[in-house]
């Protein structure tokens, strides 16, 4: 009734010394470095031994799923200073 739960043990388990751990999460980490068209700085911190990314503020996947910039012609036109916005409401209450 329960055999489903026994069935590939029989395998052995692969034990991954630190070494081979920390060689493969280099490794892979090197790769998809890699395949980025905008390299990040790397920061390591000798104290610490943590390794910093430096990236961009957008990524090249990121910059096509946000929307395209509204092109209104003369974007001054639209910005209000301050005393715009004071005149408009003194001209309001008046």
């Amino acid at each position: 009734m329960f055999k489903f739960l026994f069935r590939g043990r029989d395998k052995d388990a692969v034990v991954e010394t630190q070494r081979q751990s920390f060689e493969r999460i280099v490794s892979e980490l090197n790769e998809a470095i890699d395949a980025l068209p905008v390299k990040p700085s790397v920061t390591l911190d000798p104290e610490s031994g943590h390794i910093t990314l430096h990236l961009p503020e957008h990524m090249p996947d990121e910059a096509l799923a946000l929307p395209a910039p509204e092109d209104d012609g003369d974007a001054t036109s639209t910005n209000e200073t301050p005393e715009a916005v004071t005149q408009a409401a003194e001209t309001k209450v008046a």
